[in-house]
């Protein structure tokens, strides 16, 4: 035998198809009636249709069954079997707007960009969360909750949105040409088999068991727990990824150093890549291009990294040229995509916990031909000034166009050609 609760449940199931939200009402309801006391909630249970829709349902029956027009019925289900809904006309709950005149424009006041420098404005030094401007609008009179605010902010076309970095500051007039005469030097230099590298400090790391942003796979529900505060440990301090990109080969040398990022830092760490790599790169070099960024501990107008270079030719016993980036345009240095770019993704999620496992996921990330890495554990005090008399002692040509930026250093015993 069936109990009653299940054969209401499969007689309404096998009718539900064909029925619109009236027909369901109803015929819920005649279920309840034929059963009792009672028979509302187990209708409800069997059926699905609430209580009050049963209750209404009843009501109607009472009256007796008005006949429902055929377009209505025509149109009780769609293509998708989906419920028509059948209302008297006007029926239903009336939107807020429609009897709040006033609501979606003084939304939109809260919302307007130009009253952020208004001191009166009540979400000038506030979040403009849901729940904020719905206390907001509450406060001036509207009956409206949070979620009702984000209904009306999705049909007024607004939506949650980040910062779009697209300014990059004022512009030098000389910008593109600055980068028209940097790749043309760079084709004129690779064509003639001459060294050409990218220089650059990449982003100063804290060493220990800090937050590294990025997710890497681990057993669900076990992150490896890092520290909440972003604070240096004595004895471990921070790493400055100094990285050299030599354009020719596609090869990168990193030397990370553990002291201050300073001019000598940064020469020191060019001496080595050629000790290291550019030397058997490139056996028959006549002189060295290097591209760097306009500021930082390779800028133009830094003295200190001028004099190193000065010592640096002297050692190689060849020219250094230099070309420097226009201001504001370091994103566009050559190493920061073929070299930082990558060693950002390969140790991302992974706490450096050592100057041991910088340098480890450092040697991971490789360019198409190799990359290596090395600690330099000297230091580099910073603060050191350069006096004009050691300025005046270099053997430095400025090039005619914007010499400031583009220069070449020449040993002291060789004749410079240009």
């Amino acid at each position: 035998m069936i109990d009653t609760e299940t054969g209401i449940s499969e007689r309404f199931h096998l009718l539900e198809g064909g029925l619109d939200e009236r027909m369901r009402r109803l015929l819920a309801a005649a279920e309840a009636k034929v059963l009792g006391y009672g028979g509302v909630s187990l209708a409800a249970r069997a059926t699905g249709v609430s209580r009050r829709a049963i209750i209404v349902g009843l009501s109607e029956l009472a009256q007796g069954l008005a006949p429902t027009p055929a377009n209505a019925a025509s149109a009780a289900t769609g293509a998708t079997g989906a419920v028509a809904h059948i209302r008297r006309p006007g029926g239903g709950r009336k939107r807020l707007t429609e009897g709040d005149a006033s609501l979606r424009t003084d939304l939109e006041s809260l919302l307007e960009a130009s009253t952020r420098g208004d001191p009166e404005s009540p979400l000038r030094w506030t979040c403009k969360s849901l729940r904020r401007l719905a206390q907001d609008l509450q406060a001036q009179g509207h009956a409206i909750s949070h979620g009702v605010v984000g209904e009306l902010l999705h049909e007024m076309g607004y939506s949650l949105q980040a910062n779009q970095k697209t300014k990059e500051g004022a512009s030098h007039p000389d910008r593109d040409a600055q980068f028209e005469f940097i790749n043309r030097r760079t084709r004129e230099e690779l064509a003639c088999g001459q060294p050409v590298i990218s220089v650059d400090t990449k982003k100063k790391e804290l060493v220990g068991d800090f937050k590294n942003a990025g997710r890497v796979y681990r057993p669900k529900g076990r992150p490896e727990k890092v520290r909440v505060h972003d604070f240096v440990i004595p004895g471990l301090g921070r790493a400055n990824p100094y990285g050299v990109y030599d354009l020719a080969h596609n090869m990168g040398w990193v030397s990370v150093g553990v002291d201050h990022d300073t001019s000598a830092f940064a020469v020191e760490s060019i001496r080595r890549w050629w000790q290291s790599m550019g030397a058997a790169l490139h056996p028959g070099a006549q002189r060295l291009q290097i591209f760097a960024d306009g500021g930082g501990s390779n800028g133009s107008r830094v003295r200190l990294w001028k004099v190193e270079l000065q010592k640096l030719a002297e050692e190689l016993g060849f020219p250094i040229r230099v070309c420097h980036l226009p201001p504001a345009t370091s994103k566009w240095n050559k190493i920061e995509h073929r070299l930082f770019s990558f060693i950002t993704m390969n140790w991302r999620g992974q706490p450096l916990v050592s100057h041991e496992v910088i340098i480890n996921l450092i040697k991971a990330t490789t360019t198409a031909h190799g990359l290596k890495v090395a600690l330099d554990a000297n230091q580099y005090p910073s603060g050191l000034k350069v006096s004009d008399d050691e300025m005046a002692a270099l053997h430095l040509t400025q090039d005619e166009f914007h010499g400031e930026w583009n220069y070449t250093i020449s040993p002291a015993q060789q004749q410079l050609k240009l």
